[in-house]
Formats: structure tokens, C-alpha cells, sequence
């Protein structure tokens, strides 16, 4: 089975990977770039936008060239201001060959204020945790959540969650209306 993730990033190809595989056994996971149509840090809406973007996109793509792709993947890391604080978290969009359309959403972890006045000044979480860690492209390794709890929980396990979120309709087709959800 191939499924396609819209990023090349390895956090999100692998975290699909890990759950696609846990549940169908052999696949083949290919990341593949497209846009999401949003803002490189989306906030609120924009998050499950960007995710849908992308999965859609893939979905176009894989019909257009022939790929066979039996489920495309998109991911969007965001933030959001919930009962009066900010999170971030991830939403993942799966979209089926058969134009099914899910989300799941990751756990989500609260952002201190300063941080948050520079995502919504327009950086990229990505680039602040870099910036506050001294290290380089986190985004493609721990993420923000591993530089905040000392590397105990990284962000390709809370994108994997979010994966076995959305892929929760399709595991229960019998009582979900899957293709409701497009």
C-alpha cells in the first residue's frame, strides 16, 4: 500500500509511516512536497486548512500521475488560543483514494507568552526553538516539545498520535460516515 505524506520532512513521514504500518502491515511511505496554502506558522483554522491543502493536493497528484496512492497525508503544525492561553499542536488530514477526508489532532502543550508574541509577529515555532536552543532545524528532529521536556517526548510521537486520530473513521467505517467528512 502506498501512502503519501505532504512533506519530506522524516518527523512526518516517519510518525505516518510508524502508524500506517502498525495498522496494514506492509507499507510504502513517500513524502512529497506541496504547498499548504497557508502562512509558514498558521494559526487557529488555518491549521486544519493547511492540513487538508496538502492532503487534497496529494490526493490530486497521486490521480493526475497515475501513483496509486491509497491514502495521502497532510500535516500542519499550528498554534491556537484556547480559554484564554496558546498551544501548539499538529493536525493531520487523511484523505482516501476514495476521496474520504479525516482529522486527527496531536496532543496539545501550552506556549509561553513570549513565544507566542513572535509566532503571531510572523517566525515560524521551528525557527524560535532553534533560536532559544542554539540548535538548528529542530522542526526535523525533537521539535519544540523535546526542547521543553529535557527530549522525554519528541514531535514525531505527537504527530503519531494525531495520525492514529485521523485514521480512526476508516478503522470504523461501519459506524462513521468516512466520505461525509471530504
Amino acid at each position: 500500500m502506498l501512502v503519501l505524506v505532504g512533506s519530506r520532512n522524516p518527523v512526518k513521514t516517519g510518525a505516518v509511516a510508524e502508524v500506517f504500518a502498525s495498522y496494514f502491515g506492509d507499507v510504502e511511505v513517500r513524502g512529497v512536497e506541496v504547498e499548504s496554502g497557508v502562512p509558514a506558522q498558521p494559526v487557529g483554522d488555518e491549521t486544519w486548512t493547511g492540513a487538508r491543502n496538502r492532503a487534497l493536493a496529494l490526493l490530486d497528484r497521486s490521480r493526475a500521475e497515475g501513483l496509486g496512492a491509497a491514502y495521502c497525508a497532510g500535516l500542519e503544525g499550528g498554534i491556537a488560543q484556547l480559554a484564554g492561553r496558546w498551544y501548539t499542536f499538529g493536525v493531520i488530514c487523511i484523505a482516501s483514494d476514495a476521496g474520504a477526508c479525516a482529522f486527527g489532532v496531536s496532543p496539545m502543550f501550552e506556549l509561553p507568552p513570549a513565544i507566542v508574541d513572535r509566532l503571531l509577529a510572523g517566525e515560524e515555532l521551528g525557527h524560535v526553538i532553534d533560536d532559544l536552543s542554539g540548535a538548528e532545524n529542530t522542526k526535523q528532529k525533537g521539535g519544540a516539545i523535546a526542547y521543553f521536556t529535557a527530549g522525554r517526548v519528541d514531535r514525531r510521537q505527537l504527530y503519531a498520535q494525531g495520525a492514529v486520530m485521523a485514521l480512526v473513521p476508516f478503522l470504523n467505517a461501519a459506524i462513521y460516515d468516512a466520505a461525509a467528512a471530504a
